[in-house]
């Protein structure tokens, strides 16, 4: 059995190895610092003789090594391995940011869980289980927490114990459906706690320890390693979960970058700084609103002008007066009011049709003209859908123009 060294000495990147099996493209050595895709931290990448290896996974207690070709290697030749230093390094990186992370929402969040975790090339998400809302402002603190452990130079360490000693911890953070590899050898569970702060921080520390988690990944010795981390965003991939993604190192200098820069030039644009935006965009929004406002008087006056025109079209159909015609600028809802409030005053149908395209109709009745069959006619001649009752129907869709369905109407 040749299980991986890596999440023990995660700073080797470089070793000798003796090939113990081939078969094809596929190999196992006497010993192996390469990590095996698992628990959401992806597989190494590297060099064995060479040769570039496109994947690493473990295998009944072996750890197994894809070659990216076909290789003359046999068993018992001893072969030099390089594992990707930026790649590995990235990975420790993130991997121990979600921790930190995580020891973030202990502090926030409520009836807190560990739903998942995964490691991208560009971002990292984690899956928190917890009843709290995880709005813009619980977001924003994550981050600061996150950033503020790293600026604060935690030790981060691992240890095996007993399974029965890491189960009963109420502390551990434990989840063996994404975290496979956190049974070690078989002597227990491996356990990554990200320590107290250094003592000599200017900021001064938080106190006590930041966070214990079952964990079979590879790890920074310390959080200062970890670097800048942005909090990109969240969403809800299942019942009772928020997932919150990351950004870790060059990726987070970009995300910041591109994110103060667009604060600059709208800030800019406002003739303000950057810390008036909130109360800039909160008076605007208000002036916006009061426009509407205007906008929709008016446009109701323009609706009730040129209903006050079609009075003067008012057509007579088996002894009822209908009031028909075509209405600019009204929208269904704007329709389906006027119609509903004119029919029965001085008219027992009410039909008015938009001039959007496809056109809709409302229809108001308050005679023995069924509002609902008057817009079936409709539609079985032009197309559309719709319906509604004896006393307001509606219909949509319609397939003709709007001075066509007038005339049908009215004839």
């Amino acid at each position: 059995m040749t299980l991986t060294r890596a999440p023990a000495e995660p700073y080797v990147r470089e070793f000798e190895a003796t090939v113990e099996r081939i078969d094809g493209r596929e190999l196992v050595l006497d010993r192996s610092y390469f990590y095996p895709e698992s628990g959401g931290q992806p597989a190494d990448k590297g060099e064995i003789s060479g040769i570039g290896i496109s994947d690493v996974r473990a295998h009944d207690g072996e750890t197994i090594h894809v070659l990216e070709e076909e290789s003359d290697l046999e068993a018992g030749d001893r072969v030099d391995c390089a594992v990707d230093p930026a790649f590995r390094t990235y990975c420790m990186r993130a991997h121990t940011a979600s921790h930190v992370l995580y020891g973030a929402g202990r502090r926030l969040l409520d009836d807190l869980g560990y739903g998942g975790f995964d490691i991208g090339e560009e971002k990292v998400r984690i899956d928190f289980e917890t009843s709290t809302e995880i709005d813009d402002d619980v977001l924003v603190e994550l981050e600061r927490l996150t950033n503020r452990t790293v600026w604060e130079s935690r030790a981060v360490s691992w240890e095996t114990v007993p399974a029965e000693e890491a189960t009963s911890r109420e502390e551990v953070a434990f989840n063996t459906k994404t975290e496979e590899g956190v049974f070690g050898d078989g002597e227990g569970v491996r356990i990554v706690t990200v320590g107290e702060a250094d003592a000599g921080d200017p900021i001064g520390p938080s106190e006590g320890t930041w966070d214990v988690a079952a964990c079979g990944g590879t790890h920074v010795s310390n959080t200062r390693e970890i670097g800048p981390v942005s909090v990109l965003e969240r969403s809800n991939p299942g019942e009772g979960l928020t997932r919150v993604e990351l950004a870790v190192g060059p990726a987070a200098i970009e995300h910041r970058t591109a994110t103060r820069t667009a604060a600059l030039s709208a800030a800019r644009e406002l003739g303000i700084g950057v810390a008036d935006l909130p109360a800039a965009v909160e008076r605007r929004n208000d002036r916006i609103e009061e426009l509407e406002d205007e906008r929709d008087a008016l446009l109701d006056r323009v609706v009730d002008a040129r209903i006050e025109a079609l009075r003067e079209e008012v057509v007579e159909r088996a002894g009822e007066r209908w009031l028909v015609g075509s209405v600019p600028d009204a929208d269904g809802d704007t329709l389906s009011d006027r119609a509903r409030r004119l029919a029965g005053e001085e008219y027992e149908v009410v039909a008015l049709v938009s001039d959007e395209r496809p056109p809709t109709v409302a229809v108001a009745s308050e005679s023995g003209t069924d509002a609902g069959a008057i817009v079936d006619d409709l539609t079985d001649e032009f197309g559309g859908g719709g319906g509604g009752g004896h006393e307001f129907a509606q219909g949509g869709g319609i397939g003709e123009e709007p001075e066509r369905i007038v005339e049908f109407l009215r004839n």
